[in-house]
Parts: structure tokens; sequence; C-alpha cells
């Protein structure tokens, strides 16, 4: 069996629970009509025996109550067949008994006019006397009874004679059938205002007649076949709005597929602001980081190439001009050679330095950064006589002496920070120029830090260079065109040292016409 997609695995769950609850609705609703119609039946025909509940409200009226009814099944089947007479008023005889019109019109043994008939075996002759004058029970604005309502005291199940009954005014049973209340459909007998009785008509259990269960059969099928065409309609849709949900998942799934091939400039179209839109920013800033990151990988080591062949081509010309005998070996040509060595160690020192994680060998410890620096300038100290460029480190010196800031980090990072710094000076600042370093200690109140500026005179820097000095392998016009330029990875290594101890590193343009670098260290706790 071929795997599923995830949208197919939507659809299947959506059309498997569609279904489901359209099968339930169409069979409960098929049910609920079954159950239903014949309480429905049994109101509309309680409806209908107005006559019934008048001659129960004479009988109430005749006796004051319902005891002479009371479990009296003889007297309750001759009301229902109409023998009135006897039960209301008393009658000691048959001739007595005075029955209502739609009961003489539609007796056995009469005509449609209510003229009797008579009966073959008895030998009545057709024109035999009429009955006596009849008691006019009910009004002639009642409904007649429907044919065949009183075929005998025997009768199927369902029929009305087996599920009628007389109940109180509490709802107890006086007369008729046992039936159950709360399901039954009742009208009330009303002797005045007040309500004495009810004539009670149980639910039939089954479908008397094929009328009944043609409605029954018709109403199931106009269920089944809406139920049928909601089911389509709902697959239909379901699997329009699988595809159009997924829509995003396949176009990232294929994305994510193209940038795994190496094109990192895809991109995915963002419709909206749900959780799959975030989605697709998200992959979108993933690419971009990504694209951005091979992008500086392939420059990096572009300009690593460059760095590392400059002064390996320099030592290939001394050495193919002494294999030529153009040179010979002096001390000077060593000189030459040895200074090209240490600036490709260097540079190799300082590749290998901006490729480690800042942080994942610092060493923490109480570190005294003023001391630090004033190593760095007694060590740089006769490199910088020798360009000329004058030392302003009276700032240092005073605080230096009245006070020793304390910070909690790695002092030979720190060293080489100040190294860094003082180097970049030495190769980018103009012969009989000047380096000015300033000092800060900010206490609790102002943010408790040490701040260090150097400020160098000319040459400057490129306003529109200042924000990628930072940058790794970066280095302005101005410095590349001089022999003396560095790596382009000082000041990208004094940034992640920095930040990996809490603190900062800005450049700006200098008062004195050069560069300003600008660092911040928090202090110690006990400092």
């Amino acid at each position: 069996m071929p795997r599923l997609t995830l949208s197919r695995k939507i659809f299947l769950a959506l059309a498997a629970l569609l279904i489901v609850l359209l099968l339930s609705f169409v069979g409960f609703s098929i049910v609920a009509l079954q159950r239903g119609l014949g309480a429905y039946v049994a109101e509309i025909e309680i409806r209908r025996m107005d006559w019934l509940s008048q001659l129960l409200l004479k009988h109430y009226t005749a006796n004051g109550d319902w005891k002479k009814l009371r479990d009296n099944d003889d007297a309750w089947h001759r009301l229902q067949l109409g023998q009135s007479a006897m039960v209301i008023d008393g009658a000691a005889t048959p001739d007595d008994r005075r029955l209502p019109p739609w009961y003489e019109r539609r007796a056995p043994g009469t005509q449609g006019d209510g003229a009797p008939q008579a009966e073959p075996s008895s030998g009545l002759s057709p024109t035999a006397s009429p009955p006596p004058p009849q008691l006019d029970l009910l009004p002639r604005r009642f409904l007649m009874p429907p044919p065949g309502f009183f075929p005998g005291l025997a009768g199927p199940p369902d029929s009305i004679f087996r599920r009628l009954a007389v109940l109180d005014a509490h709802g107890a049973l006086v007369v008729g059938a046992t039936i159950d209340p709360e399901n039954a459909a009742r009208r009330p007998i009303r002797h005045g205002r007040t309500v004495v009785g009810y004539l009670a008509l149980a639910p039939m259990q089954g479908l008397e007649s094929e009328a009944d269960r043609a409605f029954l059969a018709r109403q199931s099928g106009v269920i089944a076949l809406t139920g049928l065409c909601g089911l389509a309609f709902a697959l239909v849709l379901s699997w329009l709005l699988a595809r159009r949900w997924f829509q995003p998942i396949d176009a990232l799934t294929q994305a994510a597929q193209d940038v795994a091939r190496g094109r990192l400039s895809t991109r995915v179209a963002v419709h909206g602001s749900d959780e799959l839109a975030l989605l697709g920013k998200t992959f979108n800033d993933m690419a971009q980081r990504l694209d951005t990151a091979e992008a500086s990988r392939r420059a990096w080591l572009a300009d690593a190439a460059h760095e590392l062949r400059t002064p390996l081509a320099a030592m290939r010309a001394e050495i193919e001009a002494l294999q030529d005998g153009v040179r010979s070996f002096d001390e000077r040509t060593a000189l030459r050679m040895h200074r090209q060595v240490i600036r490709l160690g260097q540079l190799v020192d300082d590749l290998r330095s901006s490729m480690r994680e800042p942080q994942s060998d610092l060493l923490k410890a109480p570190v005294y950064p003023l001391s630090l620096l004033k190593e760095a300038l007694d060590h740089t100290r006769d490199r910088f006589a020798q360009r000329g460029i004058a030392l302003d480190r009276d700032a240092l010196d005073r605080i230096a002496a009245s006070a020793q800031p304390v910070i909690d980090g790695d002092a030979h990072r720190l060293h080489q920070v100040f190294m860094n710094l003082l180097e970049n000076t030495l190769a980018y600042t103009d012969a009989g120029g000047q380096l000015r370093i300033g000092v800060s200690v900010e206490g609790a109140w102002t943010g408790n830090c040490l701040t260090l500026v150097f400020d160098d005179s000319a040459p400057g820097v490129p306003e529109e260079e200042i924000p990628r000095l930072f940058d790794r392998l970066f280095r302005g016009e101005t410095s590349r065109s001089r022999a003396l330029g560095g790596s382009g990875l000082g000041l990208s290594i004094c940034r992640a040292t920095l930040e990996a101890h809490g603190g900062s590193i800005e450049a700006a343009p200098s008062p004195q016409g050069g560069l300003r670098m600008t660092i911040t260290l928090p202090l110690a706790a006990s400092a």
C-alpha cells in the first residue's frame, strides 16, 4: 500500500468523521420519526374527540364525580359506543337509550340517512317503526368520529379503542386502558373553569395503515437522500479544504528541499497571519540567515585566501630571486623573509581566533584591566617611538595610581584586545601623530563599569565604513594600500572577546582626526 501524504490522511480522517456523523444523523432522524409519529398522530386524534369529552363532561355533571365510571369498563364501553343515555340518565331499559346523532347515522343496521335497514335473518320489514325520539347529546358543530371507529369491543392492539383512558384531575386513572400519562396525549375536561379530568390517548406502538407506512417510508427516504447529498457535499468540501490548507505545507516542503540542495535564495509566499503563515515567515528568515551566512563564509574564505597568498607570494618571490641569483642571501633578505613568516603566523593565529567561540574556553578570574593596558603599552613603547607617534597616558596613570578596578574575565584575552587596538594604531596612524587614552570609572549609581577611550590622529575612516570595521577580514581602502596593513581580523576579535566579558566596543570619528575606540567593561561585584 503506498504511503499516504498528510493531506490525504487529513482528508480521510475528515471524511470518516463526516460519514459517521451523517449516518448517525440519518439513523437518529429515522428512529425519532418512527417514535414521534405515534405521538404526533395521537395529538391529532385527541383533538378530534371533542364529542367524547363532552359526553364525559355530561357524565361528570350528572354525577358530580367519577365514582360511577371508575373501573366500570362496561359503562365506559357503552359510553364510547354512544349508549350514553343509560349511563348519564340512569335509564332502566334499553328502550330508553338515546344515541348521539353520529351514531344513529353510522350504526350497523341503519342507512346513511338514519333509516333502519331490515336484517335478512330477522324478518323485519324495511318499513319498521322508527326508534323513539333521541336525546341530542352532542352539538351539531362537533366532528364526527372517523368511519370504523367502533368495529366492536375487540380490535387491533394499536386501535383507538385500546388506547383510550379517562384520568381524574390529579392524573390518576379512572377507567380505560393502562397508559403512561407522561407520554400520552391529553385533552382536558373542564367544568366551568376547573379541570375535572382528562381524556388521554396513548401513542400507537406500530403503524396502523398503509398510508402511515407509506408516509414513514417517504420521509425516511427524504432524510436518507438529504444525508447522502450532505455527505457528498461534505466530502467535496473537505477535499478542497484539505488541498487549500496543505498548499502552504507543500510549498514549504518543496522550498526546504531546494534549500537542502543548496539553493539558499529560495523563499515561500506568505499569506494571512495564522500558524502556517508564521511558519512561512520563520522559514524565510532561516533561509535568509543561511544565505547570508553562506555568502559571508564564501567571502571570508576568499579574503582569507587572499590574505594568506600575500605573504606567501612575497616569500616565493624572495626564494625565486635567490634561486635565480638575482639576490644573494644576506642579512636583509633573511630579515624580509622573517617578517613575512611572522606576518603569516600572525594571520593564521588571527584566523584561528576569529573562528573560535569566545566563551568556549574563557577563563573567569579577577583581572586588573588597567594593569594589562599598561603592560601592553610598555610592550609597544619602542615601536611607537620608532613611528614617531606620541602616547598620552596621563589619565591612565592617574586612575591607576589611585584605584585598581577589577573585572571577572580572562587576562590573556583582554591583553590580546589591548594589543590589537595598539597594533591598529601603529598600522594606520601617520608618523608624527598621537594616541590619547582616556579612562573613567563609574560607580554603582551610574552603571558600575570601566570605560576606556582610544583616540588616535589622522588618517581617519570614512563614516560609511565605520559600521563595517568589526566585520571579519574587512579593511578600508586606506589600510589596504599600506604595506603594514593588518589582516582585518583584529577588531572582529576584539568585539567578540569584549562581548564574551559582558562589555562592548564602539567606533566613531576622533576629535584628533583619526578613529575613536570606546571600550566598556562591567566591574566585578566587589569592585
